[in-house]
């Protein structure tokens, strides 16, 4: 075997195997990384213990099958980090506000692309095949993203998982890659929940080597991340909802916290 394909959680899963060097892998050269942005850490070991030099990251949606966007096989490990690299060819992209105005580069807005890959639409379905493919052709994606004056693009996160807390906005990736500097994090998943005052908190699940408290986590962060980022929720878990795919489900994690604080209050 010279290429493995996945998502950042089944590589973390790999690495972090009781049994892992009992395995020549050796044979491994390269790869594509998909689904969710690859922590550093992850990255550096997937590149030296599992031999993947030339690992690639990927970016798209199953309904533009599937790659837009995608790193060069040369591409240094903060590309591969913190981008998901150039468009691919034959495929353009933009970036819109809530108006559809084209935002200036280094400005997050919604990406969308156009192209010979995008899908003809959702099968006998054309309500939805509109609400996600305009007139001009354009998918819109619900991924809010950033370009780079190097043509690289930044996932910043979803539409729909942005949250906004006291007029801030704050994007979840964007934590949870600082969270998993921390040397006993394995993998952190951040969300929005209702909030009285604020309109939202921002509520952390994260899977650890140990269990890691909120005071603990306060001070990691203070001063590193604006104050209004650090989660004020603070969940130790074994696993995550997962999709079969191994996509991790936030809104399930929702679900869960708002049962618990609707029965906090009932009691």
């Amino acid at each position: 075997c010279t290429a493995l394909y996945g998502v950042p959680t089944m590589f973390i899963a790999l690495l972090a195997h009781p049994e892992f060097h009992q395995f020549d892998v050796r044979s491994l050269r390269t790869g594509v990384m998909a689904g969710a942005s690859c922590p550093i850490e992850t990255m550096r070991q997937v590149i030296d213990r599992l031999h993947m030099r030339d690992v690639t990251i990927g970016y798209g949606m199953t309904e533009t099958s599937p790659v837009s966007f995608q790193t060069r096989q040369d591409s240094d490990i903060e590309t591969r980090v913190a981008t998901v690299g150039h468009i691919l060819p034959y495929l353009e992209a933009k970036l819109v506000d809530a108006e559809g105005r084209i935002v200036p580069l280094g400005e997050t807005g919604e990406y969308l692309v156009r192209g010979y890959s995008v899908m003809p639409g959702y099968w006998n379905q054309p309500e939805a095949t509109a609400s996600a493919i305009d007139t001009a052709g354009w998918m819109h994606s619900g991924d809010l993203a950033v370009f780079g004056e190097d043509g690289t693009c930044r996932i910043v996160g979803r539409v729909k998982d942005m949250i906004i807390r006291g007029g801030e906005n704050i994007y979840p990736a964007e934590i949870e890659n600082f969270l998993m500097t921390h040397p006993e994090i394995v993998e952190a998943a951040v969300f929005g929940i209702p909030h009285p005052r604020w309109g939202e908190e921002v509520c952390v699940w994260l899977r650890t080597t140990r269990p890691i408290e909120p005071e603990e986590l306060l001070a990691f962060c203070r001063n590193q991340i604006a104050h209004y980022k650090i989660p004020s929720l603070v969940r130790n878990v074994d696993n995550f909802p997962m999709t079969v795919t191994g996509k991790i489900q936030k809104f399930e994690m929702r679900k869960v916290m708002l049962r618990e604080m609707e029965e906090s209050r009932c009691e």
